[in-house]
């Protein structure tokens, strides 16, 4: 099979490229050039720009296209309408957070409404515009494509090569043990999916030219905070201690959900966070590898980064000791 993958070379384009030559397919990429040289010598790799600069795709066939990079409908538009012709299948990757109001509400299927924007001119992506912008992006597709197409919805996306630091922050930090604060209901429950499973299934997705709306968070089991940092400290063998701080403590101290403190978001009435139902995924054939190999392969992954690297997320050391000594000094928080 002939894949070309537009994006490729940061996060889960990288698993999808191992993933496609791991199962013998004929690779392609389609970059800006920014960082080429982390791709395999087998890979083809055309460079360009999504926005205007799309000339080198030109003339060209593929089986399937899977899209990584999609974030703004105009510009998502303009490739799937090249590619429409030139491409047998197309796979977008979307986000769980395309849902109307997610994570306030839970999305009970891959019917539940999306959101929308104010103005249809909005490109500027960020928090409030995100998932209504993925959303158009995700018509563009099926305009293009039709019953061509699947939309893969995922959630958080955690392992190896996560520039974001929203699931790595866990690992790296009960492994330095010592006093750690975790946030909210120790029961909470919460969804990643690892990087390379994504990626081995929306490959197995392109050969079996499934097409539909899909959901992919996991794991297939109810995964609780504490039991996702309990296996941290197994994993590390670390002598950390959890401090499990409310909801209304971290709200009124300002601190910041999902990104300061990750995988934390305030619990409320009919929250979604923990709960995407991923039934139609797990038919065809999403499986997850367990917990333990997640973390430490990001453990060892992110050993061999330099230290005081900056990260989008996270609490810095300084603001968790000053949240843990107010915590403790608020017994009725």
């Amino acid at each position: 099979m002939r894949v070309l993958i537009l994006g490729g070379t940061l996060f889960l384009g990288r698993h999808l490229v191992d993933a496609a030559l791991a199962r013998s397919h004929t690779v392609t990429t389609f970059t800006r050039g920014k960082h080429d040289e982390v791709l395999p010598p087998a890979v083809e790799r055309l460079t360009g720009d999504r926005d205007g600069e799309l000339g080198a795709l030109a003339g060209r066939s593929w089986d399937a296209v899977i899209d990584t990079s999609g974030y703004v409908p105009r510009v998502a538009g303009a490739s799937t309408r090249l590619l429409s012709e030139q491409a047998d299948q197309y796979l977008f990757v979307s986000s769980i957070s395309v849902y109307k109001d997610w994570p306030g509400v839970s999305a009970s299927d891959e019917s539940s409404p999306v959101g929308v924007l104010e103005g249809p001119s909005v490109e500027e992506v960020n928090g409030e515009t995100y998932g209504a912008l993925k959303a158009l992006c995700e018509r563009e597709v099926e305009a293009a494509f039709g019953d061509r197409c699947a939309i893969v919805r995922p959630g958080l996306i955690v392992g190896p090569y996560d520039p974001t630091n929203r699931f790595t922050y866990w690992p790296d930090r009960v492994a330095r043990g010592g006093e750690v604060l975790a946030p909210g209901r120790p029961e909470r429950p919460v969804q990643i999916i690892d990087a390379r499973d994504l990626a081995g299934w929306i490959v197995a997705l392109a050969e079996r030219k499934m097409a539909g709306v899909f959901n992919a968070t996991g794991p297939d089991y109810l995964l609780t905070m504490t039991h996702a940092l309990e296996v941290m400290r197994h994993v590390s063998e670390s002598d950390a201690r959890f401090t499990w701080a409310s909801d209304v403590f971290l709200e009124r101290n300002e601190v910041g959900a999902w990104m300061e403190l990750p995988l934390w978001i305030p619990e409320k009435e009919g929250s979604g966070v923990g709960d995407v139902n991923c039934k139609r995924a797990l038919a065809a054939g999403l499986t997850f590898r367990p917990l333990e190999e997640t973390v430490r392969d990001t453990l060892a992954w992110r050993a061999t980064l330099p230290d005081g690297a900056e990260w989008p997320a996270g609490l810095k050391p300084e603001r968790e000791r000053e949240l843990l000594a107010l915590w403790h000094s608020e017994p009725t928080a």
